[in-house]
């Protein structure tokens, strides 16, 4: 009999992880099956494949004479396109224009297309580029070859696999992620969001959880990982005597982690060398990055007292062994630069700074402008509308969402300085307004908790283990233009209709009632969604007249809906929204007989109907 697996991936910015349940371990039990980590072959060093706990998110293109002729070769395959993990990482620090990193970063980024080839970004002429998705995939492609090697009785392709995501990716991120998966040739896939799959992982090692929390806790979610920081609340709430989780609230999608600190310390080390009369060009400062990188690492490993660690890079000539440069990271360095500019001791007022926007810019990814991560915490405990079934969650006095329990996720908070400094400023909110400090969850992995809470919460979907409710993170829109006479140079006025409310399940389905409207048929159309994080309350049919301020326009979609009759005619529609498992939106126009027509987020900025 074949074992049957559910299989969760954490497809992260800078690493990648996978775990495991054997569904079949014990025939007709209830219990949440054991949870274990997955190994994944790589290449370490040209001509050496290993298992590594983690899988690093860099993809190398690889050039003639960039490696010799057969040190490429993995296990499943004697000349792979690209080389991923670890090796490419290590190659990509000394020849940074063939290194593609950031993929799922650039995946969200709806300015651009993310399908189309623009990674390695700044590459010369004659390298090679690929896409975001393409990216992702080939990521992808990788977990699959590795775990098919080990199990080949099993393959993944056959299992159940829970993939997640950021909660604050939107549909067609969440869509990219779905659409990389089946190019990779997985077939059952769920997405989850990665802070309940931390989650999920607290609560697999903690089978005692109910005596942990009780009803009205709020539990905040901190997942700083390497390049993305995402904050998440979740209700202890009660039904027929049992204790429930939900989840009530997300942050937007922050590109603010581990890579901008080690960016930091480069940048701070850069300048000591140019104080030295030692200048480095873009290649040596890529590299200066990487060694950075591993210098923080090494020193904020528990147990590390070094006051220093050594740093080189390549020079550039002739000599390039006796041309090193060579510098060291000073640990009072690396603490100020991570407490002072990363993790300040704002106050719970303190907002994240905007700066004016410079005119022109290099294209690149949106990151955020203040790099202070407690700054952006305190806007996302400051956020309005947050409730359980429309009754108000904790919150303090002056409006301070006040969380009883903190559980922290993500390589940027391996250090335990990074935990203790969160800690401190968000207990001196609370006592400020009179609220107890928050406790802390202990006890789990903080790189591979999110991979082991997709494979529990793969088991607890077939009823061995718990569930978190949670839905969609946002109210969905789509815009109406008004019924009104044209006037001269002035576009019809917008409004927007919520079309899927905060909190919506996935699986699960919505009619619009009581309003039809004119849906264009038989010629291209645009479409324009939005949505918003703060309005979560409005239900499906509610019509917003004033689409500024709290509304984010998402990207339109323009399709052609093909009908029999006159082209570009309008017909008289109703509208049901379903969001399927994968999370995806998709708003259902159904005429008076009963003909229906589909819109759902597409993979392309523009998009067409699929």
């Amino acid at each position: 009999m074949q074992n049957r697996f559910v299989i969760g991936i954490d497809l992260g910015t800078t690493n990648s992880s996978v775990a495991f349940a054997r569904l079949d371990a014990i025939e007709g039990a209830q219990d949440p099956p054991p949870v274990r980590r997955f190994e994944i072959c790589q290449l370490v060093n040209p001509g050496e494949a290993r298992d590594e706990p983690l899988l690093p998110s860099f993809l190398y293109l690889p050039g003639a004479g960039d490696f010799p002729p057969g040190s490429t070769s993995l296990p499943w395959e004697e000349t792979p396109l690209y080389v991923i993990g670890t090796l490419a990482r290590r190659r990509g620090a000394e020849a940074s224009a063939k290194l593609v990193a950031s993929a799922k970063s650039w995946l969200c980024y709806a300015g651009i297309d993310r399908t189309s080839a623009l990674l390695p970004v700044g590459a010369p002429e004659g390298v090679p580029k690929i896409s975001p998705l393409e990216a992702s995939c080939a990521y992808l492609a990788h977990i699959r070859s590795a775990w098919n090697f080990r199990n080949a009785e099993a393959p993944l392709e056959e299992q159940q696999v829970v993939l997640t995501v950021p909660a604050s990716f939107d549909a067609v991120a969440r869509d990219l992620t779905q659409r990389a998966a089946e190019m990779a040739g997985y077939r059952n896939v769920v997405l989850l969001e990665e802070p309940q799959a931390a989650f999920y992982a607290w609560i697999d090692r903690h089978p005692d959880w109910r005596s942990r929390v009780a009803v009205g806790d709020l539990i905040l979610v901190i997942d700083i990982g390497g390049g993305t920081t995402d904050f998440s609340l979740i209700a202890v709430t009660e039904s027929a005597g049992e204790l429930r989780l939900e989840r009530v609230a997300v942050g937007e999608h922050i590109l603010l982690g581990g890579d901008n600190l080690d960016l930091a310390l480069a940048r701070h080390l850069e300048q000591e060398l140019a104080a030295r009369h030692t200048r480095l060009d873009p290649v040596q400062f890529h590299a200066l990055w990487q060694r950075c990188r591993e210098a923080k690492e090494a020193m904020l490993e528990e147990g590390n007292t070094a006051a220093e660690w050594p740093v080189s890079v390549l020079g550039r000539g002739s000599g390039l062994v006796s041309g090193a440069i060579r510098t060291s990271l000073r640990r009072s360095d690396l603490e100020r630069i991570l407490l002072e500019g990363f993790l300040p001791a704002a106050s719970s007022e303190e907002m994240p700074q905007r700066p004016r926007a410079g005119g022109l810019r290099e294209i690149g990814l949106p990151y955020a402008a203040d790099a202070a991560i407690t700054r952006h915490l305190a806007r996302f405990l400051r956020q309005p509308s947050v409730s359980v079934e429309g009754r108000a969650v904790r919150r303090t006095p002056s409006g301070l969402l006040a969380p009883t329990h903190v559980l922290f996720n993500g390589g940027f908070l391996k250090a335990g300085l990074a935990r203790e400094r969160i800690l401190r400023v968000l207990n001196s909110w609370l006592a400020a307004e009179n609220q107890p400090p928050v406790t802390i969850l202990q006890g789990e992995d903080l790189m591979h908790g999110v991979a082991r809470g997709a494979a529990y919460y793969g088991a607890a979907r077939q009823g061995r283990g718990i569930r978190i409710r949670g839905g969609i993170p946002k109210t969905y829109y789509v815009g109406i233009e008004s019924a009104m006479p044209a006037v001269p140079g002035m576009p019809a006025p917008l409004k927007a209709l919520a079309v899927a409310p905060f909190g919506m399940e996935e699986g699960t389905q919505a009619k619009i009632p009581g309003r039809e409207f004119g849906l264009v048929v038989g010629e291209p159309a645009e479409f324009r969604f939005f949505c918003s994080a703060t309005r979560k309350n409005d239900a499906p049919g509610e019509m917003m007249d004033d689409i500024t301020g709290e509304l984010q326009e998402l990207s339109p979609v323009t399709v052609t809906l093909e009908d029999e009759g006159e082209k570009g005619r309008v017909t008289p529609v109703t509208f049901e929204t379903v969001i399927t498992e994968t999370g995806t939106l998709q708003l259902w126009c159904v005429s008076r007989e009963g003909k229906r027509w589909k819109l759902e987020f597409n993979v392309r900025e523009t998009g067409t109907q699929r």
